[in-house]
């Protein structure tokens, strides 16, 4: 084939232009590429209305980019990704690899379709600086504990950001187009501004007001400490490349910290690669022993918990954030996690589900991984000590209690710290659902049952 011969650059997790190793890959086979996306139901049906809104908010931004050449199609990728190709005589279609378990079963099928009609499947880049599967021990073993992972991780490097952008190519006019849907109702959340544009500006503000206290504030509900892209990672607004590339050579805490925190996205990205079934079942298999709970009043339990009732200050705030936003503070998530699976006993599957249908970065192996972290079942020696005391949690990283009187309007009144250890609770606010400390031992022992002395 000849530079004539168009190519397809079908958008997935990669949605910009900018340091997009599959657009740089693209320009190098055909100067005439079709931009295309799929709304594939087998991922809509499951999302929630803030990444969806998100999403679509972001391909809105793309197709603008693009001049508005976004070619949108709806239906099953197997099918409809080589019904387009053939339909403009493309050579190829070029995509960032997709690392998940659904997503590599997906483009196994594509890249036999295609085969089967002489089109070349090319796979170039990740969402991720190192594609998972790439880091592994000296004998080719995953690894399964972070700290490791990290070294390796590090030494193992990633390329600079591509020098790509939207006059790389010539984007085709798409014959026919479907228009994006209406975005679902968010019921009065208030998402971040979608799209690459937005991405790049919230990075550099970052950059330049957040980054010298990262390292001590990202802990910190109570002050905006995180630098809040991980929407933007999820949908490939922007490449953790292009973050690493910036970070480049400085050394501060801050600067540190972030780098842990974004190789912390690609361990777990790893592990699910290696092992797929995670995304559903305990990583450790000891953990399918585990005694939990899960009648009637274990449902009965759940339903208090998303509704953030539980009567822990702290884990109502975020719970009650994760409702208001499509989104919660990092060190919160692993609070009202801890409380599900060690204070209720309940299966962490039940929280997992219920983030990724209200969070708008909900990423599977972030959260599953996280979860399983949280829970014990995951990559991790001896998780079942690590049990956290929703209130001392609370005291310490929420010390003057803004967090939750932002969040818990009935505690509103009470001042300072002491929100934090009612000693009288106003009459609309939930009494504790459980006595934290008995709860603690219970999950020990059930914890010592599966993992012995």
């Amino acid at each position: 084939m000849t530079m004539e011969a168009p190519v397809v650059l079908w958008f997935r997790r990669d949605l910009r232009l900018g340091d997009h190793a599959a657009l740089h890959e693209a320009a190098g086979h055909s100067k005439h590429v079709l931009a295309l996306y799929v709304l594939d139901q087998a991922l809509i049906k499951p999302s929630g209305a803030p990444r969806m809104a998100f999403l679509l908010g972001g391909l809105r931004e793309l197709d603008r980019a693009l001049g508005g050449r976004l070619m949108v199609v709806t239906g099953d990728p197997v099918r409809e990704v080589a019904r387009v190709a053939r339909e403009i005589g493309a050579s190829a279609v070029h995509v960032s690899s997709d690392t998940g378990p659904y997503g590599r079963r997906r483009d196994a099928e594509v890249a036999k379709a295609l085969a089967d009609n002489d089109i070349e499947w090319v796979e170039t880049g990740s969402p991720y600086a190192v594609t998972p599967g790439r880091v592994t021990k000296p004998n080719g073993d995953p690894y399964r504990v972070f700290t490791p992972f990290h070294r390796a991780w590090t030494r193992h490097g990633w390329p600079r950001p591509a020098d790509t952008g939207p006059s790389l190519v010539d984007w085709l006019k798409p014959r026919k187009s479907e228009k994006l849907p209406k975005p679902p109702a968010l019921e009065g959340k208030e998402l971040p501004e979608p799209g690459e544009s937005a991405a790049l500006d919230a990075w550099h503000s970052f950059l330049d007001e957040g980054i010298g206290t990262y390292s001590s504030d990202r802990d910190r509900p109570d002050r905006e400490g995180t630098t809040r892209l991980s929407p933007y990672l999820r949908w490939g607004n922007i490449h953790p490349r292009t973050m690493l590339a910036d970070l480049a050579g400085d050394e501060r805490e801050g600067a540190k910290s972030l780098r842990a925190e974004l190789c912390w996205r690609e361990f777990h990205a790893d592990v699910l690669w290696h092992r797929p079934e995670a995304a559903r079942r305990n990583y450790d298999t000891r953990f399918d022993g585990m005694t939990q709970e899960t009648g009637a009043a274990a449902r009965r339990a759940f339903d208090q918990w998303c509704e953030g009732r539980t009567g822990f200050p702290v884990v109502d705030a975020g719970l009650r954030q994760l409702l208001a936003e499509g989104w919660m503070h990092n060190r919160i998530r692993m609070v009202v996690a801890s409380f599900l699976v060690k204070d209720l006993h309940l299966p962490w599957q039940w929280g997992a589900r219920h983030f990724m249908r209200h969070l708008v970065d909900g990423d599977l192996a972030s959260n599953q991984l996280n979860w399983q972290w949280v829970a014990g079942s995951g990559t991790d020696a001896a998780p079942y000590f690590r049990v956290f005391n929703p209130t001392t949690q609370g005291e310490r990283f929420d010390p003057a209690g803004e967090y939750v009187r932002k969040y818990v309007p009935e505690l509103r009144g009470i001042a300072g710290k002491a929100v934090h250890q009612l000693k009288q609770r106003p009459a609309d606010y939930p009494e504790p659902m459980v006595e934290h400390a008995h709860e603690r031992q219970v999950a020990l022992q059930r914890y010592g049952a599966i993992t012995g002395p």
